[in-house]
């Protein structure tokens, strides 16, 4: 019971951050410190769509039962690459900053998809 409330906790902070990270990605012109962010680990412009995409798909199949795995896979990769962008660029508090969100997706496999039989 209290790894099924643990587990359905996770996946509403990790889904809420999936389209709160999407969205703010999308208007990044409203936020131009973020884009500073993201253009300082190298990410262009024309990449921006496809983050968003990324984004709101990784949320999306974060709740689906079926595609809950593929969600978090898809999750612990991004933060993975945007970990390494970081250190790419000598930016070693970023890459800090984002081990727990690491850890998010990874231990909600474990704890698998709280409503599942």
């Amino acid at each position: 019971m209290i790894k099924n409330i643990i587990s359905l906790l996770l996946l509403i902070v990790t889904v809420s951050l999936s389209f709160k990270h999407a969205w703010d990605t999308a208007h990044y012109q409203n936020h131009p410190e973020s884009f500073k962010v993201m253009e300082s680990l190298g990410i262009s412009k024309a990449a921006v769509p496809a983050l968003v995409v990324l984004t709101l798909l990784t949320g999306i199949l974060t709740l689906i039962p079926g595609t809950f795995f593929l969600g978090n896979m898809i999750n612990a990769i991004s933060i993975v690459f945007i970990m390494g962008m970081a250190l790419r660029t000598e930016n070693t508090k970023m890459a800090l900053i984002e081990v727990p969100f690491l850890i998010m997706p990874l231990l909600m496999i474990w704890l698998k998809y709280p409503f599942k039989n």
